[in-house]
C-alpha cells in the first residue's frame, strides 16, 4: 500500500470520521474501524532475523513507510517469533469458546462502566476523560509516567495506552487497571515490537 494512502488513515483512526472537503463545504462520514497492519521487518523477510541479508539503509527505508504519527495511532504492536515445529504439533492453547466468553464479559463490563457517559467501549473514551475524570491512582500510573519522562511514548500514545490498560483490566476481571495492566499495555506500544 502506498505511503500516502497509509498516511490518509491517520485522521479517521483518531477522529472516527472521514472528512471530504469540496468547494461547497465539508462532508463528514462516520468511520469507526479496526486497523490491522502486518509488516515484515525487512524486504528479504527471512524466517530468522539472523539470516537477513538487507543493508541497514534498505531496512530503514522499508520500515520508513510506516511513519511515527501513523504508528502512534496503532494500539497494539506485536512482533511475531518464528513458529517452531513443536508449537505446530503441540497444544493449541486456549479454546476459542473460552476466549470468546472472556471477551464478551470484558465488553459487557466496559459497556456498563461507560454507559452513563454515552460510550460503550474503552476505545471510545476521550483521552482527557481518562486523564482527569477517571484518573488512576499514582501507583498504577508509574509505568506511564516513566515512559513519558523517557520519551518512549507521546501524549497520544499515553491515552491509547490507558485505553488498552482498561481493556486488559476488563479481560482480567478486575475493577480498575493496576500498575501491571498499565505496564502490559505500554509493552504493546514498544517501538521494538513494531
Amino acid at each position: 500500500m502506498p505511503t500516502k494512502t497509509l498516511e490518509a488513515l491517520r485522521t479517521p483512526l483518531e477522529d472516527g470520521e472521514v472528512r471530504v472537503a469540496r468547494r461547497d463545504g465539508v462532508a463528514r462520514y462516520p468511520a469507526r474501524f479496526q486497523l490491522i497492519l502486518a509488516a515484515n521487518p525487512c524486504p528479504c523477510a527471512p524466517p530468522r532475523d539472523a539470516d537477513c541479508i538487507c543493508a541497514p539503509a534498505a531496512r530503514r527505508r522499508y520500515l520508513g513507510r510506516l511513519s511515527g504519527p501513523l504508528l502512534d495511532r496503532v494500539d497494539l504492536r506485536v512482533r511475531l517469533q518464528t513458529v517452531s515445529t513443536s508449537a505446530l504439533m503441540g497444544d493449541a492453547g486456549e479454546c476459542t469458546g473460552d476466549v470468546r466468553a472472556r471477551v464478551a464479559a470484558a465488553r459487557a463490563s466496559a459497556a456498563e462502566r461507560w454507559a452513563a457517559y454515552g460510550w460503550s467501549t474503552n476505545a471510545e473514551v476521550p483521552g482527557p476523560a481518562l486523564r482527569q475524570k477517571f484518573r488512576l491512582p499514582p501507583a498504577a500510573l508509574r509505568p506511564l509516567e516513566r515512559a513519558l519522562r523517557k520519551g518512549a511514548v507521546t501524549a497520544r500514545g499515553a491515552d491509547r495506552g490507558l485505553r488498552v490498560a482498561w481493556t486488559i483490566c476488563d479481560l482480567d476481571g478486575a475493577v480498575s487497571p493496576s500498575e501491571v495492566h498499565v505496564a502490559t499495555a505500554l509493552g504493546f506500544r514498544d517501538r521494538e515490537s513494531a
